[in-house]
């Protein structure tokens, strides 16, 4: 009898087999929560966090706190605690640096753990591998916004106590903040008001910047406030051969056209260079929904009997909203036209004495003098302050009253937060560690009244 024949795997089931090995550990690659290690260095450690998922809809939150802490831990004398305001997976982390006069009020650095979702086919490298060019670019979601300064903080902090061995008059914090980019109400809203906040005994605060395509440093020292507005219009519905007046779609493009031309007047004012995009209110259409529906798509010889539009309205901090709320009541959503509407005020409008969310730039604002002493003290010039054009997190420090700016030392870098392929240069990080060493060594010392550099 004859022996049984051996099949050998054929050429194209071999493929496979190493196709999907290579592919199993790929994905343990990018889904393993990476370690500190003491002895990396600051671009190693850089990477490490962003490859930390902590993108919406479900951010890692968890595993951003553990390797931040990890960090936090090699560095001497940093007190560090995680707090929960609403949910176990919702952490905000805060890390202590004492100051040996803690009766002067401290300051703030503020980070938020969360990204923008990334689409990892329009990217050139997965969002989340961090890779590194061959021209020292990071590719990460979160490179500029804004796990870039949430690290350069403690690289910074690293270097003054290893170098220098400083030790700062004030107390310095430095937190991480759940949410911000989904509006900031389970993080930074409900920490302000919490008790440990107020013990923290805060007198100003650097939140996130974003970056310059040129030389000079960008700061912002107020945001636009943000409101939903849905326009709904209501008619008799009919024919859609049928000519009559007050038709819900009629009513509502009569509000659209009035809109529109607000819009067109404030952005006018762009073009021309009388006023910067953050300086003006932006009006922007975001959806519409109109018609009756059929299998195939809409009815088309149907008028609808309601329709509804909403906009995106941003609001700078000049501009009183009860004029603004008048103007939406009268002009653009009158209720004779059988108009209604809603306006969704996403966070505070006014501090707690009622004054415009608004930090100061000029000699009135020691801190500001400070802030600006440093940058130069870093080789670095800033550019004219401005406002923001969208929402951080600075807007509820300032509800509180306390100075707040928004600052991230990117310098010549394509603006690319939110954007597909979001990096940012290794040069640039670096050198933006260096810029915190004399922002937060000069903020710390502050006396009150000078400031005592330690050379």
């Amino acid at each position: 009898m004859s022996k049984p024949r051996r099949h050998m795997p054929s050429i194209s089931a071999v493929i496979l087999i190493l196709s999907l090995s290579l592919s199993s550990t790929l994905s343990v690659i990018h889904n393993q929560e990476p370690q500190v290690n003491e002895e990396s260095d600051p671009i190693s450690r850089f990477r490490n966090y962003l490859r930390i998922n902590t993108a919406h809809p479900a951010p890692d939150y968890a595993a951003a706190v553990n390797y931040l802490t990890a960090f936090a831990a090699t560095i001497p004398s940093l007190q560090i605690r995680t707090l929960y305001f609403t949910t176990p997976d919702k952490p905000l982390l805060l890390i202590t640096w004492p100051g040996s006069n803690p009766s002067l009020p401290a300051v703030l650095f503020n980070s938020h753990l969360d990204s923008v979702p990334a689409e990892p086919s329009k990217w050139l490298h997965y969002p989340f591998a961090a890779h590194l060019s061959d021209d020292g670019k990071i590719y990460a979601r979160g490179a500029q916004d804004d796990k870039c300064i949430g690290v350069q903080y403690l690289e910074a902090i690293k270097e003054l106590k290893s170098k220098l061995d400083y030790t700062p008059l004030r107390t310095v914090h430095i937190s991480y903040v759940p949410d911000e980019e989904v509006g900031g109400f389970d993080g930074m809203a409900k920490f302000v008001e919490s008790k440990e906040f107020k013990e923290l005994n805060v007198g100003f605060v650097l939140d996130e910047g974003q970056a310059s395509v040129n030389d000079e440093f960008r700061v912002f020292y107020a945001d636009r406030s943000p409101w939903n507005l849905v326009i709904k219009a209501t008619g008799v519905p009919g024919h859609g051969s049928r000519m009559y007046d007050n038709s819900a779609m009629e009513n509502l493009m009569k509000s659209v056209e009035v809109i529109m031309k607000f819009r067109e007047n404030n952005f006018d004012l762009v073009k021309a260079g009388w006023a910067a995009n953050s300086e003006v209110i932006s009006v922007n259409p975001v959806f519409l929904k109109a018609g009756i529906p059929s299998p195939s798509g809409f009815f088309m010889n149907m008028q609808p009997s309601e329709v509804e539009a909403g906009f995106d309205v941003r609001l700078p901090p000049t501009v009183d909203p009860d004029l603004m709320r008048r103007r939406i009541a009268g002009e653009w959503a009158p209720a004779w036209r059988n108009l209604t509407y809603e306006i969704t005020e996403k966070g505070p409008l006014r501090d707690y004495m009622g004054r415009p969310l608004v930090t100061a730039t000029n000699d009135s604002n020691p801190w500001w003098t400070i802030f600006k002493q440093a940058i130069e003290a870093a080789g670095g010039k800033l550019a004219k302050p401005e406002i923001l054009s969208s929402t951080t997190d600075a807007r509820f420090m300032r509800q509180m009253g306390i100075p707040t700016l928004g600052f991230s030392p990117m310098k010549n870098t394509p603006i690319l937060l939110h954007d597909h392929n979001e990096f940012l240069k290794d040069s640039v990080y670096l050198n933006g560690i260096k810029v915190y060493e004399h922002v937060i060594r000069l903020l710390s010392s502050f006396d009150g009244a000078t400031v005592s550099e330690t050379k």
